[in-house]
Protein backbone atom coordinates (compact mmCIF):
# COMPACT_ATOMS: atom_id res chain seq x y z
CA UNK A 1 0.00 0.00 0.00
CA UNK A 2 1.28 3.38 -1.17
CA UNK A 3 -0.22 6.33 0.46
CA UNK A 4 1.37 9.96 -0.86
CA UNK A 5 0.54 13.49 -0.27
CA UNK A 6 1.26 16.50 -2.56
CA UNK A 7 0.76 20.12 -2.89
CA UNK A 8 0.28 21.77 -6.76
CA UNK A 9 0.73 25.81 -5.79
CA UNK A 10 1.51 26.46 -9.68
CA UNK A 11 -2.29 27.26 -10.52
CA UNK A 12 -4.54 29.86 -9.16
CA UNK A 13 -8.36 28.62 -9.39
CA UNK A 14 -11.38 30.85 -11.03
CA UNK A 15 -14.10 28.41 -9.02
CA UNK A 16 -12.56 26.34 -6.00
CA UNK A 17 -14.84 23.84 -4.79
CA UNK A 18 -14.15 23.63 -0.65
CA UNK A 19 -15.77 20.80 0.06
CA UNK A 20 -13.29 17.59 -0.79
CA UNK A 21 -13.46 14.91 -3.15
CA UNK A 22 -12.81 11.40 -3.16
CA UNK A 23 -12.24 9.86 -6.55
CA UNK A 24 -12.07 5.68 -6.78
CA UNK A 25 -10.13 4.30 -9.55
CA UNK A 26 -9.21 0.77 -10.39
CA UNK A 27 -8.08 -0.31 -14.68
CA UNK A 28 -10.54 1.95 -16.68
CA UNK A 29 -8.49 4.81 -18.48
CA UNK A 30 -11.27 6.68 -20.35
CA UNK A 31 -13.92 6.58 -18.35
CA UNK A 32 -11.84 7.89 -15.62
CA UNK A 33 -10.91 10.75 -18.09
CA UNK A 34 -14.46 11.87 -18.39
CA UNK A 35 -14.60 12.02 -15.02
CA UNK A 36 -11.82 13.79 -14.04
CA UNK A 37 -13.00 16.21 -16.63
CA UNK A 38 -15.61 16.80 -14.25
CA UNK A 39 -13.78 17.36 -11.20
CA UNK A 40 -11.44 19.36 -12.93
CA UNK A 41 -13.93 21.66 -13.87
CA UNK A 42 -15.09 21.64 -10.09
CA UNK A 43 -11.34 22.37 -8.90
CA UNK A 44 -11.79 21.19 -5.42
CA UNK A 45 -8.92 22.24 -2.70
CA UNK A 46 -8.71 18.87 -1.46
CA UNK A 47 -8.72 15.88 -3.90
CA UNK A 48 -8.22 11.96 -2.24
CA UNK A 49 -7.12 9.30 -5.08
CA UNK A 50 -7.55 5.81 -4.11
CA UNK A 51 -6.85 3.01 -6.68
CA UNK A 52 -7.25 -1.51 -6.32
CA UNK A 53 -4.32 -3.23 -7.74
CA UNK A 54 -4.02 -4.78 -10.83
CA UNK A 55 -4.99 -8.60 -10.77
CA UNK A 56 -2.50 -10.87 -11.41
CA UNK A 57 -4.26 -12.95 -13.67
CA UNK A 58 -4.86 -10.20 -15.98
CA UNK A 59 -2.26 -9.40 -18.36
CA UNK A 60 -0.80 -5.99 -18.72
CA UNK A 61 -3.65 -4.84 -16.03
CA UNK A 62 -0.17 -3.26 -13.99
CA UNK A 63 0.08 -0.92 -16.87
CA UNK A 64 -3.64 -0.08 -17.58
CA UNK A 65 -3.95 0.76 -13.84
CA UNK A 66 -0.30 3.12 -13.95
CA UNK A 67 -2.06 4.93 -16.98
CA UNK A 68 -5.29 5.07 -15.04
CA UNK A 69 -3.93 6.54 -11.44
CA UNK A 70 -1.97 8.74 -13.81
CA UNK A 71 -5.05 10.59 -15.23
CA UNK A 72 -6.47 10.84 -12.57
CA UNK A 73 -3.45 12.80 -10.31
CA UNK A 74 -2.99 15.36 -13.21
CA UNK A 75 -4.08 18.14 -11.39
CA UNK A 76 -3.80 21.54 -12.95
CA UNK A 77 -5.16 23.98 -10.29
CA UNK A 78 -4.21 24.69 -6.42
CA UNK A 79 -4.89 21.73 -5.14
CA UNK A 80 -3.95 19.28 -2.07
CA UNK A 81 -3.61 15.47 -3.59
CA UNK A 82 -3.52 12.92 -1.61
CA UNK A 83 -2.97 9.17 -2.51
CA UNK A 84 -3.94 5.50 -1.47
CA UNK A 85 -2.82 3.07 -4.53
CA UNK A 86 -2.67 -0.57 -3.99
CA UNK A 87 0.21 -2.49 -4.99
CA UNK A 88 -1.46 -5.96 -5.00
CA UNK A 89 -5.49 -6.15 -5.91
CA UNK A 90 -8.02 -6.26 -2.72
CA UNK A 91 -11.16 -6.30 -4.30
CA UNK A 92 -14.22 -4.05 -5.07
CA UNK A 93 -15.81 -4.70 -1.28
CA UNK A 94 -12.11 -4.70 0.76
CA UNK A 95 -10.64 -1.69 -1.69
CA UNK A 96 -13.97 0.56 -1.92
CA UNK A 97 -14.57 0.52 2.15
CA UNK A 98 -11.03 1.03 3.45
CA UNK A 99 -10.59 3.68 0.71
CA UNK A 100 -13.46 5.38 1.84
CA UNK A 101 -12.47 4.63 5.76
CA UNK A 102 -9.53 6.32 4.79
CA UNK A 103 -11.18 9.44 3.32
CA UNK A 104 -13.09 9.99 6.19
CA UNK A 105 -10.97 9.21 8.76
CA UNK A 106 -8.52 12.42 7.02
CA UNK A 107 -12.14 14.54 6.09
CA UNK A 108 -15.26 15.44 8.32
CA UNK A 109 -17.45 15.17 5.21
CA UNK A 110 -16.75 15.35 1.14
CA UNK A 111 -17.86 13.43 -1.97
CA UNK A 112 -17.15 10.09 -3.47
CA UNK A 113 -17.33 9.11 -6.94
CA UNK A 114 -16.31 6.44 -9.16
CA UNK A 115 -14.93 6.12 -12.07
CA UNK A 116 -17.83 5.78 -13.89
CA UNK A 117 -19.88 8.20 -12.61
CA UNK A 118 -19.86 11.13 -14.83
CA UNK A 119 -21.29 14.00 -12.75
CA UNK A 120 -23.33 17.29 -14.08
CA UNK A 121 -21.76 20.38 -12.99
CA UNK A 122 -23.91 21.14 -10.57
CA UNK A 123 -23.78 18.10 -8.32
CA UNK A 124 -20.90 19.07 -7.01
CA UNK A 125 -22.28 22.76 -5.42
CA UNK A 126 -25.11 20.35 -4.81
CA UNK A 127 -23.51 18.51 -2.66
CA UNK A 128 -21.91 21.11 -0.56
CA UNK A 129 -24.97 22.78 0.30
CA UNK A 130 -26.91 20.01 1.26
CA UNK A 131 -23.38 18.89 2.96
CA UNK A 132 -23.27 22.02 4.99
CA UNK A 133 -27.16 22.31 5.37
CA UNK A 134 -27.78 19.09 7.23
CA UNK A 135 -24.11 19.08 9.37
CA UNK A 136 -25.70 18.11 11.90
CA UNK A 137 -28.80 16.68 11.36
CA UNK A 138 -28.29 12.79 12.70
CA UNK A 139 -31.31 11.95 10.72
CA UNK A 140 -30.02 12.15 7.14
CA UNK A 141 -27.01 9.75 6.63
CA UNK A 142 -26.08 10.11 2.80
CA UNK A 143 -26.47 12.90 -0.22
CA UNK A 144 -26.86 11.51 -3.52
CA UNK A 145 -27.20 12.88 -7.07
CA UNK A 146 -28.71 10.02 -8.85
CA UNK A 147 -32.55 9.96 -9.79
CA UNK A 148 -33.20 7.52 -12.19
CA UNK A 149 -36.57 8.48 -12.37
CA UNK A 150 -36.84 12.16 -13.25
CA UNK A 151 -39.57 11.51 -16.60
CA UNK A 152 -41.70 9.64 -13.68
CA UNK A 153 -41.83 11.53 -11.19
CA UNK A 154 -41.00 15.18 -10.38
CA UNK A 155 -41.05 16.36 -6.75
CA UNK A 156 -41.57 19.61 -5.99
CA UNK A 157 -38.28 20.78 -4.33
CA UNK A 158 -34.88 20.50 -5.58
CA UNK A 159 -34.52 17.22 -3.63
CA UNK A 160 -36.53 14.52 -1.45
CA UNK A 161 -35.55 12.38 1.30
CA UNK A 162 -35.96 8.36 0.60
CA UNK A 163 -34.83 5.06 2.65
CA UNK A 164 -32.50 4.34 -0.61
CA UNK A 165 -29.04 4.89 -0.74
CA UNK A 166 -27.89 5.27 -4.39
CA UNK A 167 -24.18 5.47 -4.47
CA UNK A 168 -23.71 6.65 -8.28
CA UNK A 169 -21.91 9.90 -7.11
CA UNK A 170 -23.22 10.56 -3.42
CA UNK A 171 -21.75 12.64 -0.32
CA UNK A 172 -21.53 12.28 3.13
CA UNK A 173 -19.86 12.95 6.42
CA UNK A 174 -17.58 10.96 8.52
CA UNK A 175 -21.21 9.56 10.65
CA UNK A 176 -22.34 7.98 7.60
CA UNK A 177 -19.45 5.26 7.82
CA UNK A 178 -19.10 5.42 11.48
CA UNK A 179 -20.08 1.56 12.32
CA UNK A 180 -19.34 0.38 8.75
CA UNK A 181 -18.54 -3.10 8.97
CA UNK A 182 -17.55 -4.48 5.04
CA UNK A 183 -18.19 -8.13 6.86
CA UNK A 184 -22.31 -7.70 6.40
CA UNK A 185 -22.44 -10.50 9.07
CA UNK A 186 -21.38 -8.70 12.07
CA UNK A 187 -23.57 -6.00 11.18
CA UNK A 188 -26.77 -8.80 11.10
CA UNK A 189 -25.26 -10.18 14.15
CA UNK A 190 -25.49 -6.33 16.00
CA UNK A 191 -29.11 -5.66 14.47
CA UNK A 192 -31.39 -8.02 12.83
CA UNK A 193 -34.54 -5.40 12.85
CA UNK A 194 -34.69 -3.29 9.38
CA UNK A 195 -37.67 -5.17 8.25
CA UNK A 196 -39.66 -4.20 10.78
CA UNK A 197 -37.81 -0.73 11.20
CA UNK A 198 -38.30 0.37 7.78
CA UNK A 199 -40.93 -1.37 5.92
CA UNK A 200 -44.83 -2.62 6.78
CA UNK A 201 -46.21 -5.83 6.49
CA UNK A 202 -47.50 -4.79 2.90
CA UNK A 203 -43.95 -4.82 2.13
CA UNK A 204 -43.37 -8.40 1.43
CA UNK A 205 -41.62 -8.32 -1.88
CA UNK A 206 -39.44 -5.48 -0.47
CA UNK A 207 -38.41 -7.38 2.37
CA UNK A 208 -37.81 -10.43 -0.13
CA UNK A 209 -35.93 -8.52 -2.71
CA UNK A 210 -33.30 -7.01 -0.51
CA UNK A 211 -33.49 -10.23 2.18
CA UNK A 212 -31.80 -11.97 -1.24
CA UNK A 213 -29.34 -8.95 -1.77
CA UNK A 214 -27.87 -9.24 2.36
CA UNK A 215 -27.76 -13.16 1.55
CA UNK A 216 -25.68 -12.69 -1.22
CA UNK A 217 -23.20 -10.55 0.10
CA UNK A 218 -23.25 -12.95 3.27
CA UNK A 219 -22.43 -15.96 1.23
CA UNK A 220 -19.74 -13.65 -0.72
CA UNK A 221 -21.85 -14.22 -3.82
CA UNK A 222 -21.70 -10.57 -4.67
CA UNK A 223 -18.14 -8.39 -4.09
CA UNK A 224 -19.35 -5.37 -2.96
CA UNK A 225 -19.59 -2.66 0.02
CA UNK A 226 -22.49 -0.85 -0.55
CA UNK A 227 -24.98 -3.31 0.52
CA UNK A 228 -23.82 -3.10 3.85
CA UNK A 229 -23.77 0.78 3.86
CA UNK A 230 -27.64 0.56 2.83
CA UNK A 231 -27.85 -1.89 6.02
CA UNK A 232 -25.84 0.20 7.83
CA UNK A 233 -28.01 3.59 6.93
CA UNK A 234 -31.24 1.43 8.11
CA UNK A 235 -29.76 0.72 11.27
CA UNK A 236 -29.37 4.05 12.47
CA UNK A 237 -32.76 4.81 10.68
CA UNK A 238 -31.31 7.80 8.81
CA UNK A 239 -32.84 8.88 5.57
CA UNK A 240 -31.13 9.55 2.42
CA UNK A 241 -31.18 12.76 0.19
CA UNK A 242 -31.66 12.11 -3.12
CA UNK A 243 -31.40 14.95 -6.27
CA UNK A 244 -35.17 15.72 -7.90
CA UNK A 245 -33.21 15.88 -10.86
CA UNK A 246 -30.66 12.97 -12.18
CA UNK A 247 -27.12 14.63 -11.96
CA UNK A 248 -24.97 11.46 -12.35
CA UNK A 249 -24.42 9.34 -15.72
CA UNK A 250 -23.32 5.62 -14.98
CA UNK A 251 -20.70 5.48 -18.10
CA UNK A 252 -19.40 1.96 -16.77
CA UNK A 253 -21.27 -0.91 -17.77
CA UNK A 254 -19.01 -2.33 -20.79
CA UNK A 255 -15.88 -3.13 -18.79
CA UNK A 256 -13.71 -2.52 -15.14
CA UNK A 257 -13.87 -4.66 -12.58
CA UNK A 258 -17.65 -5.01 -12.70
CA UNK A 259 -18.26 -5.46 -16.19
CA UNK A 260 -22.05 -5.58 -16.30
CA UNK A 261 -25.02 -5.59 -18.83
CA UNK A 262 -26.09 -2.59 -19.64
CA UNK A 263 -29.91 -1.67 -18.15
CA UNK A 264 -31.98 0.87 -17.90
CA UNK A 265 -30.08 2.67 -15.14
CA UNK A 266 -26.99 2.96 -17.39
CA UNK A 267 -26.24 5.99 -19.66
CA UNK A 268 -29.27 8.03 -18.34
CA UNK A 269 -28.91 11.57 -19.60
CA UNK A 270 -28.40 14.42 -16.65
CA UNK A 271 -29.90 18.08 -15.65
CA UNK A 272 -28.58 20.43 -13.95
CA UNK A 273 -30.04 21.48 -10.57
CA UNK A 274 -31.15 25.36 -9.81
CA UNK A 275 -29.83 27.34 -7.64
CA UNK A 276 -30.73 28.31 -4.63
CA UNK A 277 -32.04 25.18 -3.80
CA UNK A 278 -35.81 24.72 -2.28
CA UNK A 279 -36.00 22.35 0.48
CA UNK A 280 -39.21 19.63 1.62
CA UNK A 281 -40.54 20.99 4.64
CA UNK A 282 -39.75 18.48 6.77
CA UNK A 283 -37.41 15.16 6.88
CA UNK A 284 -39.61 12.50 5.50
CA UNK A 285 -39.38 10.28 3.18
CA UNK A 286 -41.51 11.07 -0.20
CA UNK A 287 -43.38 8.08 -0.69
CA UNK A 288 -44.24 8.59 -4.19
CA UNK A 289 -40.79 8.75 -5.12
CA UNK A 290 -39.45 5.65 -3.24
CA UNK A 291 -42.33 4.06 -4.87
CA UNK A 292 -40.83 4.91 -8.27
CA UNK A 293 -37.31 3.89 -7.04
CA UNK A 294 -38.90 0.81 -6.22
CA UNK A 295 -40.91 -0.30 -9.70
CA UNK A 296 -38.55 1.32 -12.21
CA UNK A 297 -35.39 1.60 -10.70
CA UNK A 298 -35.15 -1.62 -8.60
CA UNK A 299 -37.58 -2.77 -10.78
CA UNK A 300 -39.42 -4.86 -7.46
CA UNK A 301 -42.91 -6.61 -8.67
CA UNK A 302 -44.86 -9.85 -8.44
CA UNK A 303 -43.43 -10.69 -12.00
CA UNK A 304 -39.96 -9.79 -11.48
CA UNK A 305 -40.54 -12.27 -8.20
CA UNK A 306 -41.65 -15.04 -9.73
CA UNK A 307 -39.45 -14.89 -12.61
CA UNK A 308 -36.69 -14.54 -10.02
CA UNK A 309 -37.68 -17.55 -8.05
CA UNK A 310 -37.84 -19.40 -11.40
CA UNK A 311 -34.52 -19.10 -12.36
CA UNK A 312 -33.72 -20.36 -8.81
CA UNK A 313 -35.82 -23.81 -9.83
CA UNK A 314 -34.19 -24.17 -13.00
CA UNK A 315 -30.61 -23.38 -12.20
Amino acid sequence: MQEKYTQNPTFSTSFGLSTPVLFLIFNRPDTTKQVFSAIQKARPSRLYVAGDGPRAEQSNEDEICKITRSIATNVDWDCEVKTLFRDQNLGCRQAVSEAISWFFKNEPEGIILEDDCLPSESFFMFCQELLEQFRDDKKVGAICGFYSNEIDYKPSSSYFFSRYLRVWGWAGWRRTFEGYDSNIKSLIEKNNTWQSDIFNHKDVLLKKYFQQMFDRVLKSEIDTWDTQLQYLLWQKKQQVIVSSKNLIQNIGWTQGAHAQTKDHNHDLPTSEIGFPLTSPEIVERDVKADKEIELKSYQITKLSYLKSQLRKLVS
